[in-house]
Formats: structure tokens, C-alpha cells, sequence
């Protein structure tokens, strides 16, 4: 829930923004549907008016309301107009800013332009913590235009048990979705674990007004479900969600009316098993569930903090090392309805379940082995035509197995003992697992795993080549890197990745080259912003780069503009 202290900070803020003061907040809710864009395109762009408060043009600043950019995930900003090659120079261009927040930042930022707040009209930065937070920053000044915690009385957020996978506590994780179309101001829907006093965890969503921070939807509400089954944990044939053995990992997917959620385990402990579940955006309330390992166990949604991709009505994920049935039903699905290691395609209509799916010819010993699919993202790829004038559905990712895996959406191969039934296998050619996921831009699919040069294929008749056509000259160390796009049209494109390690770093490549044109460190201190952070995913909207930490964003920009 908002806390006192924050409602007041609202009420009060005006006193420390230029602009003046802060009009009435408005806690109303409501709404109505919106349908987030479809597969390869923009996620929203505002086109409001410019107004005041920043000191920068608002006039058409690029939306980015969901986890990289859009629900097919392909993070492009095809709407970027400042930011060019030629001015991205280590003489030109550099860090321009730092926003302080109150814990460390591995949920991806999200922009709003335009959006009448505060008194007059900003483009918004909003940024979650794991301190359980949410602040929303003039994207242009920095100014905090509100900042709200979202523990009950009593919290703490949740502890991270010694394990390095969340440190050092748990709090907001995944990458929020806004919807500008609910409620009296737009509505940014968020997953936060905490602690109460007694020793309970509790995983609770969010619902927040983008102009007060306010509660909506008589929210949050707590996160409970139970799912036919024999599986680890379960009781008289039910499996229980219990909220102390899962973290909300995975950026949230908003597909139409429904907000999904994807669960990983908390520090691998327990009989944890694999939920996805479906919240309505009108009401915040659960409409649907599916476990996809009801009888086995593991199976749980990591991605290293991708969101599910999706094509606009069906859901694409890569599932981490759990029980995959061998024994096959008729149709070729697991006789027992576990999935574990799998490259899922999931149904929406009707509630959630598995369409169709993808498992290669060793799934059971590269579980075993924790080699899985699980730590990467898919990516659904936009209509490609083949040599022979067929348009071709696709879906890419790769996981810890160092193996491209292109799916076709219509057919995905399901499991066969002897052979791997996909679309096209890319063996051999990324240098090791990939703990992020891939970009898309002009033709071009961008790999970075770990410890490897970030690498581009370029793809040709619905195929991507069989070796990278280009790569960087520098390699990332874990966890890779995820890149991401900007670009104005087909035209101005750069390659965005950020560097994990003592000093981290962010780097801009040539889309086509992979030629460094900028990174941080080029300068010496001048645009360096301290140690890494593992998940990160550059966020590129009006001009600027925003670059999450371990205590706050760096903010990257034209120098002297």
C-alpha cells in the first residue's frame, strides 16, 4: 500500500519542483481496454503537445511503457531522433545525469512523454527498487516527482537467504508495464515482495496512478494460488503457490485486458515448481493459472529478467530445468503436463495453457546437467518471407546450452527422442550461455552471452546465417549483455549494451559493423557510474540512454544538450 509518508511527499512536492506546485491528486480508478502493440511495432508513442517543466521539447517523445520496448520484445525505439552515429562520440556525448534512488535498480526503467503531472507536463522516468520503491523522475531534470513504497505496515522487504541470484534483498524485481490508458492518469502495474514482522513473505500486485502514485483498483492485491496436481509441495493432488519459495523475476507481460505474471524460485530452495498467472487490468484481480510442471518439479521462469514475448495473442517463454515427461500423449504433449526445459508457445483464449511447444532430443540431461533454456528470453521475430514467397511466424531465444533455437510459431516441433524437430539450430556459434536475451533491428538478430563478443546475424529468407555477420571487438563477462535499439525508422540505428564488472560500462555499436562508436570509459571518470549490475537492459527514449544500477540510473545524453 501507498504509505502515509508518501502521500504527504506527494501532496507537498511542489515546493521542490520549478514548475510549482502540485495540483489536487486525483486516486481515482477505472478505465478502459487497451491492447498493447502487436508483434514488432512501437510500444506507444506519445504525440501530446509540448508543454512545460523540463526545459526540453516534449513534442512526440517515444513511449517505452513495457520491458525492451514492445510485447515481441525485440527492443527497438524506431522513434529515436536526437541520438545519431555521427553524434554519438565520446567528444559529444556522454553522461549527463545520475537519479539517486533508495536501493539497487534490476527492473528495466520505463518512459512516459508528455504526461501532464506535478503541476504541468513532463516526460516521466519511473524507476522500481529493491527497497519495495517506485519513483517517478522528470526524465529531462531528474527532479522526484513522487516516490512511493509499497509495503504494508510492519514490511521490510524480503531477504535474499545468502543467495547471489537477487541481492541482497528482494523487493521489486521484475520490469513493471504501464498502460496509459487506465484510470484518470494511466496506470503502472508492478510485482513487490516483502517480510511482515511474524516471518511472512508475501508477493502482492500493484496498480499505481502514473500522476500521484496512488493505490488503484482497491489494490495491491495479494498473490495466492493452487493448481491441480502431484507435484513438489502439493497436498491431497493440489500445488500450492507458496509465496516464500518464488520471486517475480521475468518483466511483466500486459496482453490486452491481462497483466502476467511468470514465477522463478526464491534461492532454489523447496519444492518449488512453474506458475504463470493472469490479473486483470480493470480490476486487478486473478482471472487465470496454469503450472506448468503440476506433477514434477523445477520448471520455474527466470529469463534472467526478459519478459514472455508475444505475437499479440499467444505467449512465448524459455522454461528453466524442471521435469519434461518423455512419455507423450497422442498429440505429442507430456503424458504428465510437465514442461520443464521447454520453449513454450501458450494459449490466452479461454484462460492460460500450452499451445504447442519445443523440446530438444537431451531435455531431460541438460536439466540435469542445469544447462537448460531458462536463463534466456524469447524474442518473437516480425513476418519474414522464404525463399520460396512463404511467410514464416518465428520465434528465437537460447539459454545456457549456447544453442540458437529459431521456432516456428505455427509448428513449434514439440519433443522427439532421436531428432530436434525445429525451424533452424545454430550450434556452436554464441561462446557461451546466454543469461539475457536477443535484440532485433533491420534484418538483424544481436546475441551477446556470456563471455563472448556481442554478435549480430543477419537474417536471409526467413533464415539467419549460419555464422555471425559481424561482432564487437571487446567481449562481455557475466552475464553478457542484452542489447537494445535505437534507431529513427530504418535509419540512424545503434546498438546499445550495457557491461557488467567493478567498473561497468555502457557501449554503442554500428548496427551493421558492430563498431564501437561510444562507451563510458573512453573518458576516464568523466562518464563512469560505479559497479555493474547483473540483468541490466539500456532503456533509449528522447534523446537519452537510462542505465539502471546498484543505487540509482545513469543517465547518458548529448553533452551541452
Amino acid at each position: 500500500m501507498v504509505s502515509l509518508r508518501t502521500l504527504r511527499r506527494v501532496c507537498l512536492l511542489g515546493a521542490a519542483i520549478a514548475i510549482g506546485a502540485i495540483a489536487a491528486a486525483n486516486c481515482g480508478g477505472g478505465g478502459s481496454g487497451n491492447d498493447n502493440a502487436p508483434s514488432g511495432a512501437s510500444a506507444g508513442g506519445s504525440t501530446a503537445p509540448s508543454g512545460s517543466g523540463s526545459g526540453t521539447s516534449m513534442a512526440a517523445a517515444q513511449d517505452v511503457l513495457t520491458y525492451h520496448n514492445d510485447i515481441a520484445r525485440t527492443g527497438q525505439n524506431l522513434g529515436e531522433t536526437r541520438l545519431t552515429p555521427a553524434n554519438v562520440t565520446a567528444s559529444t556525448f556522454g553522461k549527463v545525469g545520475f537519479f539517486a534512488v533508495d536501493g539497487k535498480v534490476d527492473a528495466q526503467p520505463l518512459f512516459v512523454g508528455s504526461l501532464p503531472i506535478a503541476g504541468g507536463t513532463h516526460n516521466v522516468l519511473y524507476v522500481a527498487t529493491e527497497n519495495d520503491s517506485v519513483f517517478a523522475f522528470d526524465a529531462d531534470t531528474g527532479a522526484t516527482l513522487w516516490e512511493v513504497s509499497t509495503l504494508s505496515a510492519g514490511e521490510t522487504p524480503s531477504d535474499s537467504r545468502g543467495c547471489s541470484q537477487i541481492v541482497n534483498v528482494i523487493g521489486i524485481t521484475s520490469t513493471p508495464v504501464i498502460d496509459r490508458s487506465r484510470g484518470a492518469h494511466g496506470t503502472l502495474f508492478a510485482v513487490a515482495m516483502s517480510k511482515d514482522a511474524a516471518g511472512g513473505y508475501h508477493q502482492r500486485i500493484h496498480a499505481l496512478d502514473l500522476a500521484t502514485g496512488a493505490e488503484l483498483l482497491n489494490g495491491p492485491t495479494e498473490i495466492a494460488a493452487s493448481y491441480p496436481g502431484a507435484g513438489a509441495g502439493s497436498t491431497n493432488g493440489v500445488v500450492p503457490f507458496t509465496p516464500s519459495l518464488y520471486a517475480e523475476r521475468a518483466a511483466l507481460l500486459q496482453l490486452g485486458n491481462t497483466v502476467y505474471t511468470t514465477w522463478t524460485s526464491h534461492c532454489d530452495d523447496g519444492g518449488y515448481t512453474g506458475w504463470i498467472m493472469g490479473y486483470s487490468a480493470d480490476t486487478l484481480q486473478q482471472t487465470s493459472v496454469l503450472n506448468v510442471t503440476p506433477n514434477g518439479k523445477g520448471g520455474a521462469i527466470w529469463m534472467s529478467g526478459a519478459g514472455p514475448a508475444s505475437d499479440g495473442s499467444s505467449i512465448y517463454l524459455l522454461d528453466a530445468n524442471g521435469t519434461f515427461d518423455t512419455t507423450l500423449t497422442a498429440s505429442g504433449f507430456p503424458a504428465s503436463n510437465d514442461f520443464g526445459n521447454a520453449f513454450l508457445k501458450l494459449g490466452t483464449s479461454g484462460g492460460l495453457s500450452v499451445a504447442d511447444y519445443f523440446a530438444m532430443t537431451n531435455v531431460v540431461q541438460e536439466s540435469s546437467g542445469d544447462i537448460d533454456l531458462g536463463s534466456g528470453g524469447a524474442l518473437v521475430l516480425p513476418d519474414l518471407t522464404d525463399a520460396n514467397g512463404v511467410v514464416q511466424h518465428l520465434a528465437v531465444g537460447a539459454g545456457k546450452d549456447s544453442t540458437i533455437y529459431v521456432a516456428n510459431r505455427d509448428s513449434m516441433g514439440r519433443f522427439n527422442a532421436t531428432v530436434n524437430n525445429i525451424y533452424q539450430e545454430l550450434p556452436a556459434q554464441l561462446a557461451g550461455g546466454v543469461f539475457g536475451m536477443p535484440a532485433y533491428f533491420n534484418g538483424r538478430v544481436y546475441f551477446g552471452s556470456v563471455g563472448d563478443h556481442l554478435k549480430a546475424f543477419t537474417v536471409t529468407n526467413a533464415k539467419l546465417s549460419i555464422t555471425p555477420t559481424a561482432q564487437s571487438a571487446m567481449t562481455f563477462v557475466y552475464p553478457g549483455t542484452t542489447p537494445s535499439i535505437s534507431a529513427n525508422g530504418a535509419t540512424n540505428g545503434i546498438v546499445w549494451a550495457a557491461e557488467n564488472g567493478t567498473i561497468a560500462a555502457l557501449h554503442a555499436f554500428d548496427p551493421v559493423t558492430l563498431a564501437e562508436l561510444y562507451n563510458s570509459n573512453q573518458m576516464g571518470t568523466r562518464d563512469q557510474f560505479g559497479t555493474g549490475n547483473k540483468f541490466i537492459t539500456p532503456l533509449i527514449a528522447n534523446g537519452k540512454v537510462y542505465v539502471g544500477t546498484t543505487n540509482g540510473v545513469a543517465v547518458f545524453g548529448l553533452l551541452g544538450g
